[in-house]
């Protein structure tokens, strides 16, 4: 059943927490300390959704809430008014990338109308296969090659043109190994699969497919932006340990099922925030100067109008800090 749209547009209003996460935890670029950046980032994540007005509650973010004291699953966050929102945060996509000075670490947030956010509970792993608007006939279990050359159509591209995203890991070698074969070019990454749907998506992008199997929470999220961007993602549960799978097998899960950007999130309505960190070659990573200013990089983007905003945005951290605790 189609939920009812809320009224309110916020896209702007997320987008400036993902900006807040984002200047607060820049200062830990390179430093070696993923709990303290994320720590800033999640605070100022946190303290942001104070103005942003409607009555969210978290649906995807930093654990239980004996686990995490802000942004942990069930907490409401906004100003209590307006229409009833599903949170999903990341404050840091890729916090070792931060960590060890990296490119591609972001700070996002999802948004839909209450109740129609996937939850995923103790489910930690998804095989994902995401492809720009325009792929006709796409199956999660095709041949490589059947996939690729659809892809390579729509795209009115050669196979051998095409870029494929994968997160470089053991359970993600046998796609690796037949996309090297079929003589399609990749991207391997150590973290940050959200970053990856974005960039297979976006026209913006060299990125062609985004495939393999990474986290079921950020799935879910990236689910936000592939609705607003026309794309298509295909999705299934994949437990890497008998206890993950054992959950969902107690609490009903079918294993097989394969869901679609639709399932993750059942609404027309959808929003996506996200704001560069440590940069990249899709967004700019936060830049200071001597100046006391600040400049970042953000994406924001609506499912239901199909608006894809690109937002440069110069802050002066002293006028900021005046309105906040929070240290920039």
């Amino acid at each position: 059943m189609q939920r009812e749209d809320p009224k309110e547009n916020l896209g702007m209003d997320l987008v400036r927490v993902t900006e807040a996460a984002a200047l607060a935890s820049a200062r830990w670029l390179g430093k070696g300390d993923k709990i303290g950046g994320d720590g800033a980032a999640t605070n100022a994540m946190r303290r942001s959704f104070n103005s942003v007005p409607m009555k969210g509650k978290i649906i995807i973010g930093e654990g239980e809430k004996d686990e995490a004291p802000m942004l942990y699953i069930g907490e409401e966050v906004g100003t209590g008014y307006g229409d009833e929102i599903d949170i999903a945060v990341d404050p840091i996509d890729g916090t070792t990338l931060l960590a060890n000075g990296m490119p591609n670490a972001i700070a996002v947030v999802g948004a839909a109308p209450g109740g129609s956010m996937y939850i995923p509970g103790h489910s930690y792993y998804m095989q994902k296969l995401v492809v720009p608007e325009g792929v006709v006939g796409l199956e999660l279990d095709a041949p490589m090659s059947d996939i690729l050359a659809k892809v390579a159509k729509a795209q009115c591209k050669k196979i051998e043109d095409l870029v494929v995203f994968l997160l470089n890991r053991p359970r993600n070698q046998h796609f690796i190994d037949e996309i090297r074969r079929l003589g399609a070019r990749i991207q391997l990454h150590e973290h940050g699969d959200i970053m990856g749907a974005l960039m297979a998506v976006s026209p913006e992008s060299e990125v062609d497919i985004m495939m393999g199997t990474g986290g079921s929470p950020e799935g879910v999220i990236a689910a936000c932006a592939v609705k607003g961007f026309g794309g298509q993602m295909l999705a299934r549960l994949n437990p890497q340990s008998d206890k993950e799978k054992q959950w969902l097998l107690d609490n009903g899960a079918n294993l097989k099922e394969i869901m679609t950007a639709d399932d993750l999130v059942k609404s027309d309505d959808t929003y996506f925030a996200a704001t560069g960190i440590s940069g990249g070659l899709f967004l700019g990573g936060v830049q200071y100067n001597e100046r006391g200013l600040a400049k970042t990089y953000s994406l924001v983007v609506r499912s239901k109008t199909r608006t894809v905003r690109y937002i440069e945005a110069h802050h002066d951290l002293k006028q900021l800090m005046k309105f906040s605790s929070i240290e920039y």
